[in-house]
C-alpha cells in the first residue's frame, strides 16, 4: 500500500530511463495498488515493462465488497496478479482453498498468476520447510490443468526473511526453489522447465547479485527496494 497516483507516476518516470539499458535482457513486472494500475499501464505501454495487480478475486462478479475480478483487470490491460503473498496469508487470512480458485480463474482470463509460497521462521527451525511448501504448492495449484502449469510464476517467499533484514543464503534459496520445481515436475516435466520460480525476501541492491547467482533462481520478487527507482533499477540489472 505505497504511492498515490502522482507518486506512482513520478516513480515510473524516474525508473524507466534508469532501467532502459537492461530491459532487453530482463522481464520486469511492476505491481502497484489498484488505484494506480491504469496509470502504470499507460506509462509502461510503449516499454517492455509489464503491469500486474496485487490481488484478485476468483469470482466473475457478485456481492464481494472491496474485491476486484479478473475481467476488471483485463479491461485495464493488466498482465497478471500476485496471489498468496505472505501478508495476504497472515494479515487477511487468505487460505489455500481460496488460492486454489484464484489461480485457475486468472489463467482462464489470460492473466499470469504470480503465486507466493513460503515458510515461517518457526516452521523452518522445526524442519518443516518442505512440508509447508508441498502443502501450499499442491493445494494452491490443485485446480490448474497440467498443460497450464508452465504459464505460472511462483515466488519462494520465506516469511522470516521479509522486511527483517535477514535473508536466505543462496544455498537455502536454491534448495527451496529446486524442491518447488520438483513438485511441479511431479505433475508435468515440461511445465517444470517452463515455470519461472523467483526468490523474494529482503532482496536489495547489496545482495541481489549473490541471491540471483544460482541457475535455480529465475528472478526476484522485490519488496521494499522496489519503492526507490534507483534501487529497483540496480536489482533489475542484477537479474541479467
Amino acid at each position: 500500500m505505497h504511492k498515490t497516483r502522482p507518486e506512482a507516476a513520478a516513480f515510473v518516470d524516474a525508473f524507466l530511463p534508469l532501467a532502459s539499458g537492461v530491459l532487453d535482457g530482463v522481464e520486469v513486472v511492476v505491481c502497484p495498488p489498484f488505484t494506480s494500475l491504469a496509470l502504470m499501464v499507460e506509462r509502461c505501454a510503449a516499454t517492455k515493462v509489464r503491469v500486474a495487480a496485487q490481488n484478485m478475486h476468483f469470482a466473475e462478479a457478485g456481492a464481494f465488497t472491496g474485491e476486484v475480478s479478473a475481467q476488471m483487470l483485463v479491461e485495464l490491460d493488466v498482465d497478471g496478479a500476485i496471489f498468496g503473498h505472505s501478508e495476504r496469508r497472515q494479515m487477511f487470512g487468505e487460505s489455500d482453498e481460496a488460492l486454489a480458485r484464484k489461480v485457475p480463474a486468472a489463467l482462464a482470463a489470460g492473466l499470469q498468476p504470480i503465486l507466493c509460497v513460503g515458510e515461517t521462521l518457526e516452521q523452518r527451525e522445526a524442519g518443516e520447510t518442505e512440508a509447508v511448501l508441498r502443502r501450499q504448492v499442491e493445494a494452491d495449484l490443485a485446480g490448474v490443468e497440467e498443460g497450464a502449469l508452465g504459464r505460472l510464476v511462483i515466488a519462494y517467499e520465506p516469511v522470516w526473511a521479509i522486511g527483517t533484514g535477514r535473508n536466505a543464503t543462496p544455498a537455502q534459496a536454491a534448495e527451496a526453489i529446486a524442491f518447488i520445481r520438483s513438485l511441479v515436475a511431479s505433475r508435468n516435466d515440461a511445465a517444470a522447465v517452463a515455470v519461472r520460480i523467483l526468490y523474494g525476501g529482503s532482496v536489495k541492491p547489496e545482495n541481489a547479485a549473490e541471491v540471483l547467482g544460482s541457475d535455480d533462481v529465475d528472478g526476484a520478487l522485490v519488496g521494499g527496494a522496489s519503492l526507490d527507482p534507483d534501487d529497483f533499477a540496480t536489482v533489475v540489472a542484477a537479474c541479467r
